[in-house]
C-alpha cells in the first residue's frame, strides 16, 4: 500500500479573468496540485494567503489595490511557509530582481507558463528557486 502525499495547496492572484481560468484549468489537470481559492488584487491576496495558508501561491505583479512585489512582501511576513511564484508579463531585469529580493522562490513569464508551470512549481514546491528561460538573463 502506498501512501499519498496531500496535495500542494495553491493561490491563484490574477486580475485578468481569461488567464485566471487558464491557470486554473491547467492545474486542474497536475493532481499534485489542489486550488484552494483566488484573488484579483494583492490586498485581497494578502487577506486570503493570511486565512487559507497555502502552500504555493502564483502571483502577477500588476494587480489593482496592492502590487504583487508589495503583496509578496507582506505575505512572506504573515504565512512564511508559503513559497510565492511570480506569473506575469513583466521581465524587465529590474523586476524580476525586485520580486525575487521581495520573496519570490519563482519567476515566469506568461509566455513560458504553457512549457514551463507545472515543473516550475513543483520544483518550488520542493524549496527550490526556479526562473523561466527567458528571464534567467535577468538574475
Amino acid at each position: 500500500m502506498s501512501i499519498r502525499k496531500p496535495a500542494v495547496r495553491v493561490l491563484v492572484v490574477d486580475d485578468f479573468e481569461p488567464w485566471l481560468n487558464f491557470v486554473k484549468a491547467a492545474l486542474y489537470q497536475e493532481p499534485s496540485m489542489q486550488i484552494v481559492g483566488t484573488a484579483p488584487d494583492g490586498l485581497e491576496a494578502v487577506a486570503k494567503a493570511r486565512v487559507l495558508q497555502p502552500d504555493l501561491i502564483l502571483m502577477d505583479i500588476s494587480l489593482p489595490t496592492l502590487n504583487g512585489i508589495e503583496a509578496t512582501r507582506r505575505i512572506t511576513r504573515l504565512v512564511p511557509a508559503a513559497n510565492i511564484i511570480f506569473l506575469t508579463l513583466e521581465n524587465e531585469p529590474e523586476i524580476v530582481k525586485s520580486a525575487l529580493a521581495a520573496g519570490g522562490r519563482g519567476y515566469i513569464a506568461k509566455s513560458d507558463a504553457y512549457r514551463e508551470l507545472p515543473s516550475a512549481m513543483k520544483v518550488v514546491a520542493h524549496g527550490n528557486r526556479y526562473v523561466s528561460r527567458s528571464c534567467r538573463a535577468s538574475i
